[in-house]
């Protein structure tokens, strides 16, 4: 019991605190969108979105909803990593030219990842997910300890 109360507060904090800031929705009348137009990089910032399915063998909303959640930050944490390794440093090289050479910059990077700020977090109508992550590139820059171009 005391294990379930702390899931359904945390949710709640994170339907407050995650649904702020943001215009943009991916979710509408509980449907994912068909099209979901993405810029992942911006001015000051890297965003990603990820969609999480829920546990159909699950009887209680809350679980179908966190189980969802969890899935759609790793797949948007997955896709922020992807976009990641494009990004072009000063120099003239990728990062994944970069890791290639820096055994430790893969760690740190992935690092720093599970630290991007969940912005939004959109529930669909059969408990389905989409999170919007975001990363702020000048903490990315210095966890690196590089400089983007």
């Amino acid at each position: 019991m005391r294990k379930m109360l702390w899931i359904s507060g945390s949710l709640g904090m994170v339907l407050l605190a995650g649904c702020g800031g943001q215009n943009s929705t991916y979710v509408k009348n509980g449907e994912i969108k068909k099209t979901l137009n993405q810029e992942a990089i911006k001015s000051t910032y890297i965003e990603t979105i990820g969609i999480g399915a829920a546990d159909a063998t699950l009887n209680n909303t809350t679980q179908r909803r966190a189980t969802s959640r969890d899935a759609a930050i790793v797949q948007a944490q997955y896709e922020m990593l992807s976009i990641i390794k494009g990004v072009e440093l000063e120099g003239g090289i990728t990062v994944q030219k970069a890791m290639e050479t820096d055994s430790n910059l893969e760690t740190k990077i992935k690092d720093t990842i599970k630290g991007a700020q969940v912005v939004k977090t959109e529930w669909t109508s059969d408990d389905g997910c989409v999170v919007t992550l975001q990363l702020d590139k000048k903490r990315l820059e210095s966890q690196m300890g590089v400089k983007f171009k």
